[in-house]
């Protein structure tokens, strides 16, 4: 076990492992307010029209892009996580390292950062079908790779391949923030064993940009500790109260404190009621609520990423048939609250925002089945 693991394992026992379980644990909070910037202040992007990363860049527009970042650049905001895509690659190679580079040209030109995910562990089966169906009932995110492919050691050269075209190109690029390996992959085992030999990949090949992994929570992290990722992530997306938040921030404080990584929590949406169960009830909390959240993440100075920057349907199946909206910009740059504008655009220590609020039920995506109000 290396030092930085011993003390990590220490601090979480000491911190009564309330935020590595992503739950409640002891503590005491202070009433003084936080007026210094938050480092990292980021949000989650995928285009509003766009159910998957495949889409994003089979479909790139310069022109959404650009605006979109834009609108980042309204908030404050440093930093962008996003994902390129495997199977766009295997397609079109030339023209995902165009879309890449205008994507990293645009997000630098507004002082904004870039988180790149290469792998994504969430959602069904990348077939031709998955990967273009662009209907709000049914779209969905889309694993990549397929689990096919990871759980056959023999295949894994082409993703192999993916890693070193992507670490040739960018692993010294000062417009990237960091390169994550794959999202969440946690879950499970044989996806877990694909992602220890594709960071091991990025390691070979490493340059001056942070390696990391996305993680659902910091127990997950301590494993990729081991691995030599150079930052520890965790999700914690529906708190179902803010004091639970408020004790789960003070525990990544003292955890913060006593290991040499960064701590980002590189997920986070609100505080709610419905949690992650797999019913396909309409909930009545169902509307973004940044604000529920934004202040606490400022006054404990948690670099973050908001999911997400764009209004739109909820990114998974089960919380898109609840009724779930995510993100705060519509596409014409009005906002759904702005509350939870200023919220977040607060933690660079300035609140001010100005512009339109439109608490409306966006119309392209009337085909869902709206909540019950």
């Amino acid at each position: 076990m290396t030092g930085t693991r011993r003390r990590f394992v220490k601090m979480s026992s000491v911190a009564g492992i309330g935020l590595l379980a992503g739950c409640s644990a002891p503590g005491t909070s202070s009433n003084k307010e936080r007026v210094t910037p938050v480092d990292i202040r980021g949000a989650l992007y995928l285009p509003t029209r766009d159910f998957n990363f495949y889409q994003m860049w089979e479909n790139y527009s310069p022109e959404i892009i650009e605006r979109d970042l834009s609108y980042a650049a309204q908030l404050n905001l440093n930093a962008i996580r996003t994902w390129v895509n495997y199977e766009f690659w295997l397609e079109n190679p030339r023209a995902h390292r165009k879309a890449i580079d205008h994507f990293l040209s645009t997000a630098a030109d507004k002082n904004i950062n870039v988180l790149f995910s290469l792998f994504e562990n969430v959602g069904t089966t990348p077939s031709h079908e998955n990967l273009i169906n662009t209907d709000p009932q049914t779209a969905t995110p889309v694993r990549s790779p397929s689990l096919a492919v990871v759980q056959d050691k023999k295949r894994w050269t082409k993703p192999r391949e993916f890693v070193r075209w992507f670490m040739d190109r960018y692993r010294d690029d000062g417009r990237m923030l960091a390169i994550e390996v794959m999202n969440e992959p946690g879950w499970r085992n044989d996806v877990k064993k694909f992602a220890k030999d594709m960071f091991y990949t990025l390691q070979q090949y490493r340059g001056a940009v942070p390696l990391t992994v996305g993680a659902t929570s910091l127990i997950n992290s301590v494993d990729y500790l081991d691995w030599g990722s150079d930052i520890i992530q965790f999700h914690y997306n529906y708190p179902s109260s803010r004091n639970i938040f408020r004790d789960l921030l003070q525990d990544y404080r003292k955890i913060s404190e006593q290991v040499e990584q960064p701590i980002w929590l590189t997920e986070w949406q609100k505080v709610a009621s419905f949690g992650w169960n797999n019913s396909s009830q309409a909930v009545e909390d169902w509307y973004p609520d940044y604000s529920s959240l934004a202040p606490l993440l400022h006054k404990y100075g948690v670099g973050n990423f908001f999911w997400s920057l764009m209004l739109k349907p909820a990114y998974t199946i089960p919380m898109r048939q609840k009724g779930v909206l995510n993100g705060l910009f519509y596409e014409d740059g009005a906002v759904w609250s702005l509350e939870d504008a200023r919220s977040i655009k607060g933690m660079s220590g300035d609140r001010s925002f100005s512009g339109v609020e439109r608490k409306q039920w966006p119309q392209w995506i009337n085909a869902i089945k709206r909540p019950q109000s």
